[in-house]
């Protein structure tokens, strides 16, 4: 999922996991260049930015030094750095807490911002505007992407959040493209310096990004059965500068994994000189973008095709929020642009962009909700009798339920067959209508979760109905419902061998 969850590292910190960085123009001001990245894979409400890493975007000059079978990019030394960082939380009178930050830019200037201000700030001369928040994920994921194979599907992030952060600049006053218009980005997060401890020390980054999909694609193709999974060892490489050590080990999987990508359809498209290349351009990680030529939709990875198609490239290249670049890049990968574009199972991402700042679409509010009911032979009170008591043990996933008080409030803890444990409240329940409601308060990752059971007469027997709504919290849509549709069906299920 471009680098959403790119290795296990990051599933124990996803406030510092980075998911996806953009580089195209303003819409509407082509002589503003616009910079974005996301982190927290499926945040939810209640996500903020880390106060222990520096969220950084920086820039530097680029310049091709080589076409063909001999294509090569080349930076120089000179950075531009956009780096973030976060204050604790505020308390406020509402209840609500809000946190500030501040962007350190390029020459040392530095703009304080507060954390979902959709206005942003700005410095006073208006060179720079920046942004950061809670915002609804824009990429666009509709493969499973196999050992074996490749299988279209709707977008598994659906309705997903991500905490963004946004720099909007003055391309001419700040980039100075009259030195050269060519420019490679990456976003890292490196830890907040501390005083080192006694037995270890934090790590130089905690995540890094370039080009989308280096990680979870190429790096740990699922095609490569059996390969280590390198994907940790990636992130605490130097951005600009891959340690000489390991680039023999990142260049061979990346030879290894464009060559099975490749092979996908069945066809070689791809030479071994040309598959040769093209792990040496991976392997130097960084969005390429010029800052004087258009970019659309549909430009991203340009510059890089067209260099090792051995022309000069025609497009600002970059990568806007709408783009399907997972279907691009895997176009590319498995044909070489030589078939058909390989669209996924969705044609869009759960929102589109803005066309004005901060660009990114709001956040994903909306109460989700998941719907089970089961038609039985027995009637209500019979049905209602096993399944109507809060601590009951009717559903055939529960190990053991421990009821704390009693009425209106009562608490019962689950722990499931497979060793889960799920903390629920007792909000209302009417025995004579034959429904209770509840509030989950752990052990599912969702926020404003709030399911009820109820069963009705129905001809000459009932029909029971569970109904759960929630909104996704630290784990896709996708997941969570995947979660309570299985505790729904499983339950309502046994109910059928039960009454008939």
């Amino acid at each position: 999922m471009s680098d959403h969850i790119d290795g296990p590292r990051q599933i124990g910190d996803p406030s510092v996991d980075l998911s996806d960085l953009f580089a195209f123009r303003n819409p509407e001001n082509p002589g503003r260049m616009v910079l974005a990245a996301n982190a927290f894979p499926s945040a939810g409400a209640s996500a903020v930015f880390s106060n222990a890493a520096f969220y950084a975007i920086a820039l530097r000059r680029a310049s091709v030094a080589g076409q063909g079978d001999a294509a090569k990019f080349k930076t120089d030394g000179e950075e531009f750095r956009f780096s973030f960082r976060f204050d604790t939380l505020e308390p406020r009178t509402d209840g609500k807490p809000i946190q500030r930050g501040t962007c350190m830019l390029p020459g040392g200037q530095q703009l304080r911002f507060v954390v979902n201000d959709e206005n942003g700030a700005s410095t006073p001369d208006g060179a720079f505007r920046v942004f950061a928040g809670l915002r609804s994920d824009p990429f666009l994921l509709a493969w499973i992407v196999g050992e074996r194979s490749l299988t279209r599907c709707p977008n598994l992030l659906q309705h997903d959040n991500v905490l963004s952060v946004v720099v909007e600049c003055d391309t001419r006053r700040v980039l100075d493209p009259a030195k050269g218009s060519l420019f490679a980005a990456i976003v890292e997060t490196p830890p907040v310096p501390k005083p080192p401890g006694l037995v270890t020390h934090d790590p130089a980054r905690f995540d890094w990004i370039g080009r989308p999909e280096q990680t979870n694609l190429r790096l740990n193709n699922p095609g490569l059965a059996g390969a280590d999974d390198v994907r940790d060892l990636w992130n605490q490489q130097t951005p600009f500068a891959i340690a000489e050590e390991f680039k023999p080990l990142f260049r061979k999987r990346l030879l290894d994994s464009l060559a099975n990508h490749d092979m996908r359809d069945g066809r070689a498209d791809w030479t071994p000189a040309g598959l040769a290349a093209s792990a040496e351009v991976f392997l130097d990680d960084f969005l390429l973008f010029d800052v004087l030529k258009p970019i659309t939709d549909s430009s991203f990875l340009e510059i890089e095709k067209s260099t090792l198609n051995g022309l000069p490239y025609k497009t600002g290249g970059g990568r806007t929020i709408d783009a399907h670049d997972f279907d691009i890049l895997l176009t590319w990968l498995v044909n070489r642009d030589k078939g058909e574009f390989m669209q996924g199972g969705a044609t869009s991402a759960t929102k589109p962009a803005s066309k004005t700042f901060p660009y990114l679409a709001p956040p994903n509010a909306q109460v989700q909700m998941v719907v089970t009911s089961v038609d039985l032979s027995a009637p209500p009170d019979q049905v209602w009798a096993l399944i109507g008591t809060f601590g009951a043990m009717w559903h055939p996933l529960i190990a053991g339920i421990t009821l704390t008080g009693t009425g209106i409030g009562q608490l019962r803890t689950i722990d499931t067959v497979d060793g889960k444990r799920i903390i629920e409240r007792l909000d209302a329940i009417d025995a004579a209508q034959r429904f209770y409601r509840y509030t989950m308060i752990s052990g599912v990752p969702a926020a404003d979760y709030t399911g009820t059971l109820d069963v009705k007469p129905k001809g000459a027997g009932s029909s029971a109905e569970w109904r759960v709504q929630y909104w996704a919290d630290g784990q896709p849509d996708i997941v969570v419902r995947t979660i309570i549709s299985t505790l729904e069906k499983v339950g309502l299920d046994s109910l059928k061998k039960r009454f008939g």
